[in-house]
């Protein structure tokens, strides 16, 4: 007769065998109802565990969840295209990594996308957050469960997250803010803010970091109310085009988040003399930097965003230590005599 398997139990159980792992390693993650069901299998299948094997492996398999928008930003776009790489890498280190895309600036979407997948979401989590009690909610049940939990891109810090992984938001925004500075011109006039949506951390923080460097140092520039775009292209085109046929007064933009493509379709039409900084490193952006149609662009490293929320999750999950200056996210400006 064949030797039972964790994978036959896995199949009995009806979970998978990363889940089977944890059990056998008494890892926290799983329901108690899940524990039931893996132990009862292991009694009905007279499983004997290889202790030898369980040695080598203890503290050593993990499952990492990433929960991310779907959507046409450029920058998302990257963020998945970096997820899947990693994915292709990660069981060389003994790390299975799945990745949920849900509707963007839909916290509903994040909740059910994590009540769905149950004891399978895994040893840890990095979640694109959304400002939202249900959010804030369905992570404070995760860590009540001993997932380990990151916020990434996006922060919530009036959760039970552990950690945040991504660039000083409040610092983009003020740098964006200097930036302008230094490239109006005009003795005075109005300056255009476009974000994707106040329910974004990020750019809530962007945001307040640039006003405090306008109001401190350029009393002579008004801050405009901000558009919010949703992140969509067509939205920010219209919206901004809008805006610009309006007020002729405007001689500064910061685009702070999503719809960048937008921004720049409204600046190819209307061609006024504005001084335009913007995010999303893109073929969009680069050509409109080679044009002189935008001034500069912020950028934040995907690839490093990404590779960090391993490094981490997986350091909460050993309860090993974490080399801040590797995990610290920079903030990288282009213009169009530095493009990479």
């Amino acid at each position: 007769m064949n030797r039972v398997t964790a994978q036959d139990v896995a199949k009995a159980a009806g979970v998978s065998l990363a889940t089977v792992d944890r059990v056998l390693n008494q890892r926290k993650g799983v329901s108690q109802g899940t524990i039931d069901k893996v132990h009862s299998a292991m009694k009905e299948l007279s499983f004997v565990r290889d202790q030898a094997a369980a040695d080598l492996a203890r503290r050593k398999n993990y499952r990492f969840t990433f929960i991310v928008p779907a959507g046409e930003t450029a920058f998302f776009s990257d963020v998945r295209q970096e997820i899947e790489a990693a994915r292709l890498e990660a069981p060389k280190k003994r790390i299975d990594i799945r990745m949920i895309a849900v509707p963007p600036l839909n916290p509903d979407a994040i909740v059910a996308a994590i009540d769905e997948m149950g004891d399978e979401i895994g040893d840890g989590v990095a979640i694109v957050a959304i400002e939202s009690q249900a959010v804030r909610d369905v992570i404070n049940r995760l860590r009540s469960r001993g997932v380990h939990v990151v916020t990434f891109i996006s922060d919530v810090p009036n959760s039970a997250r552990e950690r945040f992984i991504g660039i000083d938001n409040v610092a983009a925004g003020r740098v964006a803010a200097s930036l302008l500075k230094r490239f109006v011109s005009a003795p005075k006039g109005d300056v255009a803010v476009v974000a994707g949506s106040g329910i974004l951390r990020d750019h809530v923080e962007r945001r307040m970091g640039f006003e405090q460097v306008m109001r401190a140092e350029c009393p002579h520039l008004n801050v405009l109310p901000w558009i919010e775009g949703e992140e969509l292209a067509g939205v920010v085109d219209e919206k901004l085009s809008k805006l610009l046929a309006q007020n002729r007064n405007i001689v500064g933009l910061y685009s702070l988040g999503g719809g960048t493509r937008g921004v720049i379709e409204a600046m190819k039409v209307v061609q006024p003399d504005i001084r335009v900084v913007t995010t999303e490193l893109s073929d969009h952006t680069r050509n409109a930097l080679m044009s002189g149609v935008i001034d500069a662009v912020l950028v934040q490293d995907p690839s490093h965003e990404v590779r960090s929320a391993i490094r981490v999750l997986k350091a909460l999950a050993e309860n090993a230590a974490i080399n801040e200056s590797q995990e610290r996210i920079r903030i990288e400006i282009f213009v169009r005599d530095n493009l990479p």
